[in-house]
């Protein structure tokens, strides 16, 4: 495997499952402990993890940060693009929802609505399971508990069989040119797989997530999304590319 590649599956087995010894670092890449050593020292000199006694934990910010630990995060500005993204949802519509604070804040605002709503996000599950005015469908895979999302080739075929009216997406960042990035190399699939299920694509996003640099791996282009809501301070140069791509920019 080569040192980069090497170096990313590293982060991503810290950002699921936190401190890690060396030995096992080692184990799980399958690589010597002298290796893993020199690889902990130089992703710690680049500030993408710490090192702790015997091992390391991802870097924060830099890396992905449990869900409980991010949905505080501009609560209020999440909060209004949610608001202006239910205001998109008719009666009977099909819904994707994908995971996220500010995806899960727009299914609060679902209850009571008879709308059908797919999501690979157990926090949205949980939120809706109890509304009989939802028709709610859990997608298939293997659980990330440190995010409560769905993941993997269950997750990805399952929404291969899918076609719905809007995917409302999240993202962890936005760059200058209009891609769209997230934390996890892991996410980016299920990510894409609801971009080609849906007709219409809504990404949700506020304005710390640009100039994009909180995230890791690339989801797609600007082409690919249909309507863009975000906070009326997120970066200016980035909505006007976006706008120029032929994204719907709606600011709140």
């Amino acid at each position: 495997m080569l040192r980069e590649a090497r170096h990313e599956k590293l982060l991503d087995i810290l950002g699921e499952e936190g401190v890690l010894p060396i030995r096992e670092i080692a184990r799980r890449l399958s690589i010597s402990e002298a290796t893993a050593r020199r690889d902990l020292t130089e992703l710690g000199e680049a500030g993408r993890l710490t090192r702790v006694y015997g091992g390391a934990v991802a870097a924060r910010p830099g890396h992905e940060r449990p869900f409980a630990e991010s949905a505080v995060d501009d609560l209020p500005h999440k909060q209004a693009i949610a608001a202006r993204a239910a205001e998109l949802v008719a009666d009977d519509d099909v819904l994707l929802l994908d995971i996220g604070t500010t995806t899960l804040e727009l299914a609060r605002l679902l209850h009571d609505r008879p709308v059908t709503v797919v999501t690979s996000s157990l926090a949205v599950y949980d939120e809706l399971r109890d509304d009989d005015a939802v028709r709610l469908i859990l997608l298939g895979g293997e659980v990330r508990r440190n995010y409560l999302s769905l993941v993997g080739f269950l997750t990805e075929s399952n929404l291969r069989e899918l076609r719905v009216g809007r995917a409302f997406l999240g993202a962890s960042g936005v760059l200058p040119d209009g891609s769209i990035l997230d934390s996890t190399h892991v996410e980016v699939p299920v990510k894409r797989a609801m971009i080609a299920a849906a007709r219409q694509t809504v990404l949700l996003v506020d304005a710390a997530k640009f100039p994009g640099d909180t995230g890791l791996a690339r989801v797609c282009g600007p082409e690919s999304i249909h309507t863009l809501i975000t906070n009326h301070t997120s970066d200016a140069t980035t909505l006007a590319t976006l706008r120029e791509a032929g994204t719907e920019v709606v600011t709140v």
